[in-house]
């Protein structure tokens, strides 16, 4: 289980009590979610920042307050991207992914054989 903790100055992931990764807000690029309820949330960096591992892929049952107190403590409303269908994520320098969302009987994440991330939310009833 990892851990996202938002401070003044910059986002962390943790796990067991280290720190996976460092975002610091100034490297903040932008927040992205799907529009499905699958709780898949993306933190873009630049990938020039030199000091940044990649974005962070994050699954969270919080979604919306976790965008919202991202947002608040980084001052900047236009950030967020509601995404439908793929989105394309910063791995590595000169490395990139794309997850791609569907809805299907049962959630779940899986690589496709293309080697992208698979998110497969089920479709609510209105």
């Amino acid at each position: 289980q990892r851990q996202l903790i938002l401070t003044q100055k910059a986002a962390y992931v943790v796990e067991l009590a280290k720190i996976k990764q460092k975002i610091e807000y100034s490297a903040l690029k932008g927040v992205s979610t799907s529009n499905l309820s699958d709780g898949i949330l993306v933190i873009h960096v630049s990938p020039e920042d030199s000091k940044q591992k990649g974005d962070a892929v994050l699954q969270c049952g919080h979604v919306f307050e976790a965008v919202t107190k991202l947002v608040m403590l980084v001052k900047k409303e236009n950030i967020v991207n509601v995404v439908q269908g793929s989105l394309q994520f910063f791995i590595s320098p000169g490395k990139e992914g794309t997850i791609v969302f569907d809805t299907g009987l049962e959630e779940q994440v899986y690589k496709n054989k293309n080697g992208q991330l698979t998110v497969v939310s089920v479709r609510r009833k209105s």
